[in-house]
């Protein structure tokens, strides 16, 4: 165990350009792949908080007893996808009305021409397209029921943007995770390549698999926690100077233990997995 770290330390200070190479590659592979998440969680929160504030208004037809009202109010409070629910009455109606446009439309009419109504907010995984399709007939479908208003068009647009984005993300977070993988890898290979003349010695005399094996193995590692550690320095810096926007996101929380976790361990992993795909195929073969 003492030898081959010795020897992983030794490899770094022989190859420097490589060794530069990985460590560069895997910090930006490890702080991409965090803010990869860290972008996909932010777009679940922010779609989560248009979907919590979507309404539907329903309009109900003039004349109606109190007993249609209530019974209204009965059938839609067993809906599963209703969060909460409020009515309002004409008069409550018309005090919105005049406090939203300035205009006392009592001055010119001597009847109140607005609907009674409730308002429904829903729950956020019911806001979907051809969900709310769904629900708007649902809801036209009650007895008493005038209208439907909801401004459908703009929330299935933004919603729509959202998920495309999240998607992009993903995609771009393969693409790089792939790419790091593939320098790492390159570079290991680079390492091997520059000990053949003492890889084969050391073959000659005897050596153990695990013995010409693990200093590259120790090697990666020490690289990938050396990423991990400036990756999670990184971060924190970040953290402390957008402070004031994150906690206005509020997206981390309790995340950001995940999120140094992940810093600090994803980059000694990648080194690990990658080392021990690329010695695959180093044999005792001369």
């Amino acid at each position: 165990m003492f030898f081959s770290l010795k020897e992983a330390f030794r490899l770094i200070g022989r190859a420097k350009s490589s060794f530069f190479l990985s460590l560069t590659s895997l910090i930006i592979s490890v702080l991409l792949i965090t803010a990869s998440l860290a972008l996909i969680q932010s777009t679940n929160v922010i779609q989560k908080k248009i979907k919590e504030n979507v309404s539907i208004n329903l309009f109900l037809k003039d004349g109606l007893s109190q007993d249609e009202t209530n019974k209204i109010k009965n059938e839609l409070e067993k809906k599963e996808y209703i969060k909460s629910l409020y009515y309002i009455d004409k008069d409550e109606a018309a005090e919105i009305f005049i406090k939203e446009t300035g205009e006392d439309f009592r001055k010119l009419l001597d009847y109140n021409p607005l609907p009674a109504s409730f308002t429904m907010s829903m729950k956020d995984k019911y806001v979907e397209k051809d969900s709310l399709d769904d629900i708007i007939a649902s809801l036209s479908a009650i007895k008493g029921v005038d209208e439907i208003g909801m401004k459908d068009e703009f929330i299935y647009k933004l919603i729509s943007t959202l998920n495309s984005i999240k998607k992009y993300i993903f995609i771009a977070t393969g693409v790089i995770l792939f790419l790091s993988i593939y320098i790492v890898y390159s570079t290991v290979k680079l390492i091997i390549n520059s000990r053949f003349e003492e890889l084969e010695t050391m073959k000659l005399v005897g050596a153990k698999l695990t013995t010409i094996k693990m200093p590259v193995i120790f090697n990666s590692m020490i690289v990938g926690m050396l990423a991990g550690a400036i990756s999670t320095g990184i971060f924190i810096l970040f953290v402390s100077i957008f402070a004031d926007y994150i906690s206005t996101i509020n997206f981390l929380g309790t995340s950001r233990y995940i999120y140094l976790s992940l810093l600090i361990f994803v980059g000694p992993f990648l080194g690990f997995a990658i080392s021990i795909i690329s010695l695959k195929r180093l044999s005792l073969k001369i």
